[in-house]
């Protein structure tokens, strides 16, 4: 007997599919009946938090989700799509894998990786970069170190088949994701204004189909339960919820779904990720307003004895759901076939509303579309919220009265060399990066890419979010997660346009962890208006937390930047000997929620730096100014470690060990040298644009203080810390390899 074979239906039943006692009263409501077992599992999938957004939705419809450059509203579609001129889009959008590579970190990850691929390329846009932005337990772990091995295995495996460049993304180290690491995946594409496709279903009699790979057991419950419960002793034995992928299969799916698109054979298209074939029927039909018959005996499967409750929610990788026009199917069929690509026909469009599903000859469900989805009829819920009480606790310590008893010659070797701050080579190496030779830079504070559809313009990605600022203020931290992506778009040359997210929490009904969560999505919002910036969609993680310990607070941005002219961008290392070197900013030295007092002290503690939107503005402005009019040679965002590590890093990636000799207008201390605060960059340029620097900073209101200028390998600040650059770039590039080799 199957393991999900059709069971008589009880209050039990519902519980152990994810539904409540007043959700379960609800579905039986909506049906006036007891619901089939597969109704049941339908509606436990689709009103989980992952697919239904139900105890997010009413926090995310407070954000900044239309206007600006967008061209659909957030939630609209599979992805954000953003307006670059010239009759070109952007396409972008971040989403987690966290749960499934917390149990098996290859699969989980790869996966991860595949999934938002497919959102991409459904649209129409054709991938051109991968970023991610991970987070682990302390790097002294040997679980840590299995994780990490299998989690940028995965990531390096699926994006290198598929003919991906993997171009950023951010890496912490922190206690708190131990058990629950977070894996956070986000993939950009380029698609003409017009030329998209939609996540919709229409048009009575057309048939729907089932392209790319068969059906197996994979994923089931990935969406439900893998990804809506905290760990304990019973994770590891749900290895079978987690998806298996096939990157060479997707890399052929995705030419034949854009050739499909292009064909005009395409009335609508999403992919199957979580939740499988009940998700994409219902929410297109939903979108579309209309019905759908489906048979799943015609579904491919690849494992024998598959019950309708398994088909339904399997979240095997690889899968498209399109809705073809009825009067072009053939059209469809040969590109399916040149491509190699699986193309089966599973069902029809109604004009009834109803998704009604058989499996051998008999119906096992006949459903409202608009009562399983996200903006129809699903629960939305808002949860009661507490301010947490260690918030107290944290914040009293006056870190600035600390006396740690280390000198500031040996705090910046430890910061240089923590794992949080050294150099990520070992695993970026891992990624190919220059794939489709778009890539410009990967080295700066953001990725920069060339549009070879638009010679002259570029666009630079990243993703952000340093979440022990959002641990000690979770509304400050979400504004400084977008301030400071925004900062680095900036810094390399590109004027931000929109972000997407992925926001990552415990579990919400800890009214302690909502109340982060929605401060998290207030700060976000607020910055996002202030730099209009509006978002564009993303993914809400929550239960990120094991019995002993929930993840920090991680809303994280994942931002996008518009290059003008691809000539004018700036990178981060000095350029040449003998430029001046300029802070650029305000003067405030704060150690709360830094890597010294992590470092030093083994707590985050302290109050989360300041953030002034105003002043962030500014600067920006700014910095976009001096970059596009030529008058600096580098620039880089002050952020962990603070100046002093700034400053070594614009020596280490400098590329002929161009140094410098700092005279900082401070006394120097920890919180001079490795404070945190925010809207502060350093920039290096000849001293022949002094004056002109000089005179557009004063014109905006923007502090500055020339601090030294640049020598031959050579780093001093304050004749305090004196090193050899290729000393610090040793020290720099080989503090991770060391630890992973070892044995």
């Amino acid at each position: 007997m199957s393991l999900f074979s059709e069971v008589e239906v009880t209050l039990q039943t519902a519980f152990e599919v994810g539904l409540t006692e007043e959700e379960y009263n609800k579905v039986i409501e909506f049906l006036g009946r007891i619901p089939t077992y597969t109704e049941l599992g339908v509606y436990g999938v689709m009103w989980s938090e992952h697919c239904s957004y139900k105890n997010s939705i009413k926090q995310l419809k407070t954000l900044p989700r239309s206007g600006g450059r967008l061209l659909v509203e957030a939630g609209a579609e599979n992805a954000g799509l953003i307006d670059i001129g010239d009759g070109y889009a952007i396409c972008f959008k971040i989403e987690s894998h966290n749960h499934p590579s917390a149990i098996e970190p290859f699969q989980g990850a790869a996966t991860g990786v595949g999934g938002i691929l497919r959102d991409i390329f459904s649209m129409g846009a054709r991938p051109i970069a991968a970023l991610n932005s991970l987070r682990f337990g302390e790097l002294n772990s040997e679980r840590t170190k299995y994780l990490i091995r299998g989690v940028v295995g995965g990531i390096g495996h699926y994006g290198n088949s598929f003919g991906v460049p993997t171009v950023g993304g951010e890496i912490y180290f922190e206690d708190c994701y131990f058990d629950n690491p977070l894996i956070n995946a986000m993939a950009v594409g380029i698609v003409k204004v017009g030329k998209t496709a939609s996540a919709t279903a229409s048009g009575n009699g057309n048939p729907v189909f089932i392209v790319g790979s068969s059906t197996g057991r994979d994923g089931i419950h990935g969406a439900s339960l893998l990804a809506s419960r905290e760990f304990d002793d019973e994770t590891e034995n749900m290895r079978p919820t987690v998806q298996v992928g096939d990157p060479f299969a997707e890399k052929l799916l995705l030419e034949a779904t854009l050739e499909l698109i292009k064909s005009g054979s395409v009335v609508g298209v999403q992919d199957m990720g979580a939740a499988g074939i009940c998700c994409s029927t219902s929410e297109m039909s939903a979108r579309g307003e209309v019905g759908m018959f489906v048979d799943l005996d015609k579904v491919p499967l690849r494992e024998k004895g598959m019950s309708a409750y398994e088909i339904m929610l399997s979240e095997s990788q690889e899968r498209m759901l399109f809705i073809i026009d009825k009067d072009k199917i053939e059209i469809a069929k040969d590109i399916c076939r040149k491509w190699d690509v699986p193309i089966t026909q599973i069902g029809v469009v109604t004009n009834d509303g109803l998704l009604k599903v058989y499996r051998e000859g008999k119906q096992v469900c006949e459903l409202n579309a608009d009562t399983l989805v996200l903006g129809g009829k699903a629960p939305q819920y808002d949860l009661p919220a507490t301010m947490p009480s260690y918030l107290d606790i944290v914040n009293n310590v006056n870190v600035d009265s600390l006396d740690l008893k280390i000198s500031l010659d040996e705090s910046f070797i430890k910061i240089l060399s923590s794992a949080t701050i050294a150099s990520k080579r070992w695993i970026f190496e891992q990624y190919d990066s220059q794939v489709r030779t778009n890539t410009v830079n990967i080295k700066g504070d953001a990725a920069v890419l060339r549009l070879k559809e638009l010679p002259n313009k570029g666009i630079a990605v990243c993703t952000d979010c340093n979440s022990r600022y959002a641990y000690l203020d979770p509304y400050k931290g979400a504004m400084i997660a977008v301030a400071e992506a925004a900062r680095n778009v900036v810094c390399v040359g590109a004027e931000p346009l929109a972000i997407t997210n992925c926001l990552n929490f415990g579990n919400p009904y800890d009214k302690e962890v909502y109340w982060t969560f929605k401060e998290a999505v207030r700060g976000m919002g607020n910055a996002c208006r202030e730099l209009n910036t509006p978002v564009t969609g993303g993914n809400v993680s929550f239960h990120n937390e094991s019995r002993d310990r929930a993840v920090f607070p991680t809303p994280t941005i994942g931002m996008l930047g518009l290059i003008e002219d691809i000539g004018h961008i700036c990178s981060a290392g000095f350029k040449n000997e003998g430029d001046s070197i300029y802070f650029l900013g305000n003067d405030r030295h704060e150690l709360g929620g830094s890597e010294y007092i992590k470092l030093f002290y083994g707590e985050v503690v302290g109050k989360c730096p300041d953030i002034d939107i105003d002043e962030e503005k500014r600067l920006q402005k700014v910095l976009l100014t001096i970059i596009r009019k030529g008058l600096i040679n580098s620039a880089h965002d002050c952020s962990e470690g603070g100046i002093a590590v700034c400053l070594a890093e614009k020596s280490i990636l400098s590329n002929n060990n161009i140094g410098a000799e700092i005279i900082l207008p401070w006394d120097l201390s920890a919180s001079s040298l490795f404070g945190e605060s925010q809207s502060r960059v350093i920039v290096s340029l000849p001293q022949s644009n002094e004056s002109k620097f000089e005179e557009i900073c004063k014109k905006e209101n923007v502090s500055f203080f020339k601090i030294g200028k640049t020598q031959k390998e050579k780093f001093t600040i304050n004749n305090t810390i004196s090193y050899n650059v290729e000393e610090l770039r040793n020290i720099y590039e080989n503090a991770i390899p060391s630890i992973m080799n070892k044995a």
